[in-house]
C-alpha cells in the first residue's frame, strides 16, 4: 500500500523537501543547498540522492511511496517540461521523468507558484475552495491559479505569472523580465521600497520613514502607527494591486484570493487598501470574490508539491 509522499520545494539557494503520508501530515521535513555550478547539473541528483537516505532511514520501500513531487523556479508544462530556469542554470528538458529515473519513484513538476496553491488549497489558507488565485508578495510578485481544484498553468507553464501584468504605460525603469511598468514594480517587496522612494522625494511631510533602512516591513509597521506619508505610500500600493488583481478576477472569476509572501506578514490590514480598489475596478459579476491570507508560509510549496502527486 502506498502511504507515503514527498514533496520537493525548489529554490535558488536551497531545496525544501517534506515527508507526508497521503492523507496530507507532514512527517518530517529538512533542507539540503541548491548547488547551481555547471548549470545546476548536479540538483536532480543531489534531491533524489536525499530522497533515497530518507527512504533508507525510515526503512521504507518503493512499493510504499506514492511519488515524489517538485516544485521548479519556472515554466513548467503539464508533461513535466521546464522552460527554462534561469535562477538555476537550467534550459529545457523533462523535470519529471529524470527525477522519476533518479530515483524510480513516480514523479511529477510543476511551477514553483503554481505548487504552492496547490497547497494552500489543500492545507492553507484556500482550505473550502476549489477555485483560487494565489498572491506571492515577495522579492516579485508569483500567482498561482486553481480552477474547480485543477492548476492552470498554460501552454509552456507560464500561466500564472501575475506579476507581469501591465499596469503602468509611463514607467522608465524596467523590470526584471525587460518589460516596463509590470505590477511587481509597484506592488511587491520590493516595489513598495521603490515607490516608497519615490513618494518620500516628492513628499515633504514629516514621516517616521525618512533617514530609515526602507522595507515593506517599515511602511506598513507606520501604517498601523497612523504615519501619514506611510498611508499614502499604502494607498497607492493598495490603488495599483487592487486594479490588477480586479484585471484577473475579470478573467479567472475565483472564488478568492489568496495572499501570501513576505509582504503579507503585515496582516488583514493589507485588505484595507487592496478590497476598496479592487470593488472600484473589478467587473460587477466578480465583486463577491474574497480575499483572505496564507497559512503555509514557507511550507506551502512542500505541501502543494506533495498534492501534486497525488492529483489524477
Amino acid at each position: 500500500m502506498k502511504d507515503y509522499v514527498f514533496g520537493v520545494d525548489l529554490g535558488g539557494t536551497t531545496v525544501k523537501m517534506g515527508l507526508f503520508s497521503t492523507s496530507g501530515e507532514l512527517l518530517e521535513n529538512w533542507e539540503i543547498p541548491t548547488v547551481t555550478e555547471n548549470d545546476g547539473e548536479r540538483i536532480l541528483p543531489d534531491i533524489a540522492e536525499s530522497i533515497k537516505a530518507k527512504m533508507s532511514e525510515k526503512g521504507f520501500m518503493p512499493e510504499q511511496i506514492l511519488g515524489v513531487g517538485i516544485g521548479v523556479p519556472g515554466p513548467v508544462d503539464k508533461d513535466g517540461v521546464v522552460h527554462r530556469a534561469v535562477n538555476l542554470g537550467w534550459g529545457q528538458f523533462n523535470v519529471a521523468r529524470q527525477l522519476s529515473e533518479l530515483t524510480g519513484l513516480t514523479a511529477k513538476a510543476g511551477n514553483d507558484a503554481n505548487v504552492a496553491a496547490l497547497g494552500e488549497m489543500w492545507k492553507g489558507g484556500g482550505q473550502g475552495y476549489q477555485s483560487l488565485v494565489a498572491v506571492t508578495l515577495g522579492t516579485g510578485i508569483g500567482g498561482g491559479i486553481i480552477i474547480d481544484g485543477k492548476l492552470l498553468s498554460g501552454t509552456t507553464g507560464a500561466g500564472g505569472e501575475i506579476g507581469h501584468i501591465h499596469i503602468e504605460d509611463d514607467e522608465e525603469e524596467a523590470c526584471g523580465c525587460g518589460n516596463f511598468g509590470c505590477l511587481e514594480e509597484y506592488a511587491s517587496a520590493t516595489g513598495i521600497v521603490r515607490m516608497a522612494n519615490r513618494i518620500l522625494e516628492r513628499t515633504t511631510g514629516d514621516s517616521v520613514l525618512r533617514g530609515e533602512e526602507l522595507s515593506a516591513k517599515a511602511v506598513f509597521d507606520a501604517v498601523k502607527e497612523g504615519d501619514a506619508v506611510a498611508i499614502l505610500i499604502a494607498q497607492e500600493f493598495g490603488e495599483i494591486l487592487g486594479k490588477g488583481l480586479a484585471m484577473i478576477a475579470t478573467v479567472i472569476n475565483p472564488e478568492v484570493f489568496v495572499i501570501g509572501g513576505g509582504v503579507s506578514k503585515a496582516g488583514e490590514i493589507l485588505f484595507e487598501y487592496i478590497c476598496p480598489a479592487f470593488e472600484k475596478y473589478v467587473f460587477h459579476g466578480c465583486k463577491e470574490t474574497k480575499f483572505t491570507l496564507a497559512t503555509l508560509g514557507n511550507d506551502a510549496g512542500i505541501y502543494g508539491a506533495a498534492k501534486l502527486v497525488m492529483e489524477e
